[in-house]
């Protein structure tokens, strides 16, 4: 039996709606278990509610008289961290199995009073693992982040050995416990145009990224090269992951192939995350116009990461 814990993110987002509208049922190997506040996710699923087959962790921790859907405040955003704390505790319990978690609004954590840029940053803090990975993945591609959320003109001075060596070996460790595969091959996207033509063009290929290669000596490892080849040869199949140097390096060609079926991976946790791509969406938040494509795939995700952490 494998327990899945899903979060429903910001209150007034589109979180209860695309859980309510998944499609998900309980089996005799899986059973999902929401934490949320039941009040909102009853608003969000309508007359289907009571027929929907889900466990429920209640908080209780959003003022039913004064709710509405779409709103960005600091209730709402400190309702969204309570359900990540629940659910940590869950997990600590051995409650749930792995976790699967709805969007959040950076904008409403922080009014709330938290400092985190996003759940990676925040669940990191709480398991006390400070070098988690950003795995984003789809039908297509498989790109393992070695900077997040950090402004393009930073990234350069940013991007350094240990972090390029640390995020190689955890994205290698995850292929194969997660992702059942043997002898993972990876390929490293330069940071520059053409990869630098060796120090042309830029200088970090040469003086952070090969170095940082050459000193984790692992297996399966080919680059740095430049990106637009580099992705086109993992979109081709000849490699397992890419490894990214920055955030919109890996999401533009994700979501160009596939955002309904792209999904956030947070490595390096002692516990599976999965999250869905997109955000809170508070402009179509309870009109019932989103869709529960992403949610779908980071569920089935999760599922299939645990599986294969069971027969390691």
């Amino acid at each position: 039996m494998i327990r899945i814990g899903i979060t429903m993110g910001d209150p007034a987002g589109i979180g209860p709606e695309i859980i309510a509208s998944s499609g998900l049922k309980n089996s005799r190997s899986v059973r999902y278990v929401v934490i949320g506040d039941r009040s909102v996710f009853d608003k969000a699923a309508g007359r289907r509610s009571s027929r929907l087959p889900f466990q429920f962790v209640d908080l209780a921790n959003v003022d039913r008289r004064r709710f509405a859907f779409g709103r960005i405040c600091a209730e709402y955003g400190k309702a969204s961290v309570e359900y990540l704390d629940a659910a940590m505790d869950l997990l600590a319990a051995r409650s749930i199995d792995c976790l699967v978690t709805g969007p959040i609004s950076k904008e409403a954590v922080h009014k709330a009073g938290y400092a985190y840029g996003g759940h990676t940053e925040y669940l990191a803090a709480k398991a006390n693992r400070p070098g988690v990975v950003m795995m984003l993945v789809n039908d297509f591609f498989r790109f393992s982040l070695v900077t997040r959320h950090v402004p393009l003109s930073r990234v350069g001075s940013t991007l350094n050995r240990a972090a390029i060596c640390s995020t190689l070996r955890i994205t290698r460790d995850a292929l194969q416990r997660l992702f059942g595969i043997r002898k993972p091959r990876i390929i490293v996207l330069g940071l520059n145009p053409h990869g630098s033509d060796n120090g042309i063009i830029g200088n970090e290929e040469n003086s952070v990224i090969r170095p940082a290669l050459r000193a984790c000596r692992l297996a399966g490892v080919t680059g740095p090269i430049g990106a637009d080849v580099a992705i086109a040869q993992a979109r081709a199949g000849m490699y397992d992951c890419a490894l990214a140097m920055y955030h919109d390096q890996a999401l533009i060609p994700l979501k160009l192939t596939g955002d309904r079926t792209g999904v956030n991976l947070t490595l390096g946790l002692p516990f599976v995350r999965t999250s869905p791509l997109h955000g809170t969406a508070f402009d179509i938040a309870g009109k019932h116009k989103a869709d529960p494509s992403s949610l779908r795939a980071a569920v089935n995700l999760a599922l299939r990461c645990v599986q294969n952490q069971r027969k390691v």
